[in-house]
Protein backbone atom coordinates (compact mmCIF):
# COMPACT_ATOMS: atom_id res chain seq x y z
CA UNK A 1 0.00 0.00 0.00
CA UNK A 2 1.53 3.25 -1.17
CA UNK A 3 1.63 6.45 1.66
CA UNK A 4 -0.73 8.08 -0.72
CA UNK A 5 -3.44 5.25 -0.16
CA UNK A 6 -2.28 5.04 4.07
CA UNK A 7 -3.36 8.46 4.25
CA UNK A 8 -5.99 8.36 2.34
CA UNK A 9 -7.40 5.99 4.86
CA UNK A 10 -6.80 8.09 7.78
CA UNK A 11 -8.31 11.16 6.10
CA UNK A 12 -11.31 9.47 5.84
CA UNK A 13 -11.26 7.72 9.31
CA UNK A 14 -10.15 10.93 11.01
CA UNK A 15 -13.51 12.49 8.96
CA UNK A 16 -15.47 9.94 10.17
CA UNK A 17 -14.34 9.97 14.28
CA UNK A 18 -14.48 14.41 13.85
CA UNK A 19 -10.52 14.63 14.46
CA UNK A 20 -10.02 17.66 13.02
CA UNK A 21 -6.19 18.63 14.67
CA UNK A 22 -5.00 15.20 12.89
CA UNK A 23 -7.54 15.94 9.53
CA UNK A 24 -5.32 19.04 8.90
CA UNK A 25 -1.24 17.31 9.14
CA UNK A 26 -3.03 14.41 6.96
CA UNK A 27 -4.64 16.92 4.34
CA UNK A 28 -1.06 18.45 4.00
CA UNK A 29 0.72 15.78 3.39
CA UNK A 30 -1.52 14.96 0.83
CA UNK A 31 -1.05 17.70 -0.90
CA UNK A 32 2.50 17.11 -0.54
CA UNK A 33 2.24 13.97 -2.03
CA UNK A 34 -0.04 15.51 -5.12
CA UNK A 35 1.95 18.11 -6.24
CA UNK A 36 5.29 15.89 -5.66
CA UNK A 37 3.81 13.60 -8.46
CA UNK A 38 2.50 16.90 -10.68
CA UNK A 39 5.50 17.74 -10.48
CA UNK A 40 7.15 14.91 -11.78
CA UNK A 41 4.74 14.21 -14.16
CA UNK A 42 4.62 10.72 -12.86
CA UNK A 43 1.37 8.75 -12.91
CA UNK A 44 2.91 5.69 -12.16
CA UNK A 45 2.93 7.71 -8.32
CA UNK A 46 6.50 8.25 -5.89
CA UNK A 47 9.08 5.99 -4.97
CA UNK A 48 9.30 4.86 -1.63
CA UNK A 49 12.95 7.10 -1.04
CA UNK A 50 10.64 9.98 -2.59
CA UNK A 51 7.37 9.62 0.16
CA UNK A 52 10.47 9.50 2.88
CA UNK A 53 11.85 12.74 1.40
CA UNK A 54 8.75 14.93 1.44
CA UNK A 55 7.59 13.83 5.27
CA UNK A 56 10.74 14.34 6.39
CA UNK A 57 10.83 17.85 4.77
CA UNK A 58 7.36 17.90 6.49
CA UNK A 59 8.50 17.13 9.92
CA UNK A 60 11.75 19.11 9.65
CA UNK A 61 9.19 22.28 8.84
CA UNK A 62 7.13 21.48 11.71
CA UNK A 63 10.31 21.16 14.76
CA UNK A 64 11.84 24.38 12.87
CA UNK A 65 8.18 26.12 13.60
CA UNK A 66 8.21 24.65 16.96
CA UNK A 67 11.53 25.76 17.99
CA UNK A 68 10.62 29.37 17.01
CA UNK A 69 7.31 29.69 18.49
CA UNK A 70 8.69 27.86 21.45
CA UNK A 71 11.38 30.82 21.92
CA UNK A 72 8.61 33.60 21.22
CA UNK A 73 6.17 31.90 23.82
CA UNK A 74 3.86 31.50 21.35
CA UNK A 75 2.04 28.25 23.43
CA UNK A 76 -0.80 28.14 21.10
CA UNK A 77 1.25 28.02 17.74
CA UNK A 78 3.59 25.33 19.21
CA UNK A 79 1.13 22.78 20.10
CA UNK A 80 -0.55 23.22 17.35
CA UNK A 81 2.80 22.26 15.17
CA UNK A 82 3.77 19.58 17.70
CA UNK A 83 0.16 17.68 17.11
CA UNK A 84 1.15 18.35 13.74
CA UNK A 85 4.53 16.89 13.84
CA UNK A 86 3.18 13.69 15.95
CA UNK A 87 0.66 13.03 13.13
CA UNK A 88 3.91 13.18 10.46
CA UNK A 89 6.01 10.88 12.21
CA UNK A 90 3.34 8.44 12.02
CA UNK A 91 4.18 7.82 8.47
CA UNK A 92 7.87 7.88 8.87
CA UNK A 93 10.27 5.35 9.57
CA UNK A 94 11.64 4.38 12.94
CA UNK A 95 14.23 7.30 14.41
CA UNK A 96 17.44 5.69 14.98
CA UNK A 97 18.37 6.31 18.77
CA UNK A 98 21.86 7.87 19.32
CA UNK A 99 23.99 4.80 20.35
CA UNK A 100 23.07 3.25 16.78
CA UNK A 101 23.26 6.08 15.01
CA UNK A 102 26.84 6.46 16.72
CA UNK A 103 27.46 2.43 16.03
CA UNK A 104 26.25 3.06 12.47
CA UNK A 105 28.33 6.62 11.80
CA UNK A 106 31.76 4.50 13.33
CA UNK A 107 30.97 2.01 10.39
CA UNK A 108 30.54 4.60 7.63
CA UNK A 109 33.62 6.40 8.66
CA UNK A 110 35.73 3.35 8.40
CA UNK A 111 33.76 2.40 4.95
CA UNK A 112 35.21 5.33 3.36
CA UNK A 113 38.44 5.72 5.33
CA UNK A 114 37.82 8.75 6.70
CA UNK A 115 40.73 10.50 9.34
CA UNK A 116 39.91 13.81 10.35
CA UNK A 117 37.33 17.09 10.12
CA UNK A 118 38.43 17.48 6.44
CA UNK A 119 37.11 13.90 5.60
CA UNK A 120 33.55 15.34 6.49
CA UNK A 121 32.16 15.36 3.62
CA UNK A 122 32.79 11.98 2.53
CA UNK A 123 31.07 10.58 5.51
CA UNK A 124 28.30 13.12 5.42
CA UNK A 125 27.23 12.19 1.89
CA UNK A 126 27.16 8.17 2.05
CA UNK A 127 25.51 9.34 5.78
CA UNK A 128 23.04 11.17 4.33
CA UNK A 129 21.63 8.88 1.73
CA UNK A 130 22.50 5.31 4.30
CA UNK A 131 20.19 6.96 7.09
CA UNK A 132 17.53 9.25 5.14
CA UNK A 133 14.23 9.07 7.20
CA UNK A 134 16.08 7.29 10.53
CA UNK A 135 17.99 10.07 11.07
CA UNK A 136 17.96 13.84 11.51
CA UNK A 137 20.31 15.63 9.42
CA UNK A 138 21.26 18.25 11.97
CA UNK A 139 21.70 15.00 14.34
CA UNK A 140 24.18 13.07 12.18
CA UNK A 141 26.11 16.03 11.49
CA UNK A 142 27.22 17.02 14.79
CA UNK A 143 27.76 13.42 15.58
CA UNK A 144 30.06 13.47 12.47
CA UNK A 145 32.06 16.25 14.21
CA UNK A 146 32.40 14.50 17.10
CA UNK A 147 33.99 11.25 15.90
CA UNK A 148 36.21 13.03 13.15
CA UNK A 149 38.09 15.32 15.54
Amino acid sequence: MSLKQKIEGEIKQAMLNKQKERLTPLRAIKSLILLAETEKGGADGLSEDTEIKLLTKAAKQRKDSLEIYNEQGRADLAEKEASELKVIEEFLPKQMSEEELESELKEVIAQVGAEGPKDMGKVMGVATKKFAGRADGKAISMLTKKLLN
